[in-house]
């Protein structure tokens, strides 16, 4: 079996190699521009497979076995003929229309046999309509049609991206990877389209990601606004001040695409797991943790926006105020911190840094006049404070590094976040001791980092986006040029076969763990991508500096002031 997406595309191609023959199976769900829909019948949702028999005959056997509410709902199937397959679920249907004939299966669900011949091929079309009239289109070769058209969409997009420098293919994958976990009617993107794909494979560790986090908010902004796609940018960051308007001052971990509250945890007994991995669970129960961090990120993500449009109404000025009293007020609490453990709350270093982004940040925007009625006189003495307080408690002087918490001992990767959030310089001493120790007690081999040193207890995998973070830093100084793109491409070389990644890699097999694709490696993927084209744009920006201050013209008039005087 060979599989890959059609260049620039998000559509899949799977080719099957059998002794009689070979198939290719073509999966897409159809896009088009808006007055191409209205051209044809277009459904509310639609997953296309198209089978084609590239040569000789394959016998194909096709499978029809939905289990809707995780498998705890009774449903009944009805040929309705031309009409296709149905599932009523109250004003809800589901259709499966194909030319193939289909027929019930006493264990459940319907099945087809045939076979195809080179040069033939067949399409199902599986849509769903949460109301009605459902639209159910023809096949044939309006299915072709919306191939190319929708082939033609995700290309329109994918040459949108405004970015040359290395590794662009890998870039670009990303980017529709975060494209396919977008919502449109919203604007959210979800942390990954999964659910309970575990971290520890046989464990426990396996959490529902269906949903949006406040914690990827400043560095998705920043991945969408640096590639150029401004509108999926604005999109996202006009999602997230809805979600957080519902809610300030207090800000909750995650929403769902709405902007509404998750639901609850559960965990589904009658599921076996991924390879016996259990529980398998629904909602997440970080709904109720207190992280500091999210503050600063939402507040960052802002800048982004503001960076571009530079505007900002009285709603979001006011609800950005709140949020800076809030930081004021409550910066110096323990909190759950950014990887959620289910203990007491620590004095995290990274949500202290998170606290001290948001301050910095509103008192940027303040000075620029973008905010106005800012008490920033007392939040520049909170943001003082707060810097006092990681350089002097979170720098571990027997160590010579930053630590995972104030006055502790352990390491974590986010205390490398302290350069790319601009707190310190990533060529500073500090920082590059922090680096070495962070990569002495935390490196999973070439290119893979572990989050923190729980990670061993618990069994994980090297964290991917952790893995990334060290080509970032490298580009932002902690390193040459030259480390940080080996350092990328060693992560990159983690990917599947298709490019993406899950949450987690496990270092002895490179194997993915965790849900999957996810959206925060991607996105660091993408930023790390963008840390190295700013390198190198310094880079030239230095030579061209020492080129022009090195002529012999600049050198005279370097010469006169003196002469004069």
């Amino acid at each position: 079996m060979e599989r890959r997406y059609l260049d620039q595309t998000n559509v899949l191609q799977t080719r099957f190699h059998a002794a009689t023959g070979a198939i290719v199976l073509t999966d897409f769900m159809p896009a088009a521009a808006e007055e191409q829909k209205r051209r044809m019948p277009w459904p509310e949702h639609e997953l296309v497979r198209k089978v084609e028999c590239e040569q000789g005959e394959v016998e194909v056997q096709v499978r029809f076995d939905p289990r809707p509410d995780y498998g705890r709902a009774r449903i009944a199937i009805r040929d309705a003929g031309a009409m296709g397959l149905r599932i009523e679920m109250g004003a809800s249907l589901v259709t499966l229309r194909s030319d193939v004939k289909f027929n019930p299966v006493a264990e459940g669900g319907a099945s087809a046999r045939l076979k195809v011949r080179a040069g033939e091929s067949m399409a199902f079309s599986l849509t769903y309509s949460a109301e009605g009239p459902a639209v159910l289109p023809p096949l044939g070769e309006l299915i072709s049609e919306k191939l190319a058209l929708t082939v033609a969409w995700w290309r329109r997009w994918a040459s949108r991206a405004r970015y040359s420098g290395p590794y662009r293919d890998q870039v670009v994958r990303s980017a529709l990877a975060l494209k396919l976990m977008s919502y449109a009617p919203s604007g959210a993107i979800v942390a990954a389209p999964t659910t309970s794909l575990p971290e520890r494979v046989g464990g426990d560790l396996n959490w529902d990601y269906r949903f949006c986090w406040l914690r990827d908010a400043a560095f998705t902004a920043r991945a969408l606004f640096g590639l150029g796609y401004e509108e999926e940018a604005e999109a996202f960051v006009s999602w997230m001040l809805h979600a957080t308007r519902l809610t300030r001052p207090e800000l909750r971990v995650i929403y769902d695409v709405f902007g509404e509250s998750n639901p609850e945890e559960t965990e589904l007994p009658h599921l076996e797991g991924y390879r016996g991995s259990r529980p398998v669970r629904i909602g997440n129960a970080i709904r109720n943790q207190l992280q500091l961090d999210v503050y600063g990120e939402v507040i960052e993500a802002v800048t982004h926006f503001v960076w571009r449009e530079g505007r900002l109404d009285r709603e979001t000025q006011a609800m950005l105020r709140h949020f800076g009293d809030f930081v004021c007020d409550h910066w110096h609490e323990p909190d759950n911190g950014i990887w959620e453990p289910r203990g007491e709350r620590q004095h995290f270093t990274h949500s202290r840094l998170l606290c001290w982004v948001a301050l910095d940040r509103l008192l940027e925007m303040h000075a620029q006049g973008r905010i106005s009625n800012l008490p920033a006189e007392k939040c520049a003495r909170h943001r003082a404070q707060i810097r006092r307080d990681i350089e002097e408690r979170s720098w571990n002087p027997n160590l010579e590094s930053y630590t995972q918490v104030l006055g502790g001992d352990t390491f974590d990767a986010t205390v490398l976040l302290l350069a790319f959030h601009g707190f310190e310089e990533a060529s500073s001493w500090r920082m590059r001791r922090t680096y070495q120790r962070i990569q002495e007690k935390l490196g999973g081999g070439p290119g893979l980092l572990y989050r923190y040193e729980q990670s061993f207890e618990g069994r994980e995998g090297a964290f991917a986006m952790c893995s990334f973070w060290i080509a970032d830093f490298l580009a932002r100084g902690g390193g040459t040029p030259e480390e940080a793109h080996r350092a990328f491409a060693q992560t990159l070389a983690y990917a599947n076969d298709l490019g993406l990644f899950a949450e987690e890699v496990d270092p002895q097999t490179g194997d993915a763990l965790g849900n999957f694709p996810q959206a925060f490696t991607h996105v660091g993927l993408l930023n790390a991508a963008l840390s190295l084209v700013e390198r190198e744009k310094k880079g030239h920006r230095e030579d061209n500096e020492a080129e022009r201050t090195s002529s012999p013209a600049v050198a005279r008039e370097r010469l006169l002031p003196e002469a004069r005087r």
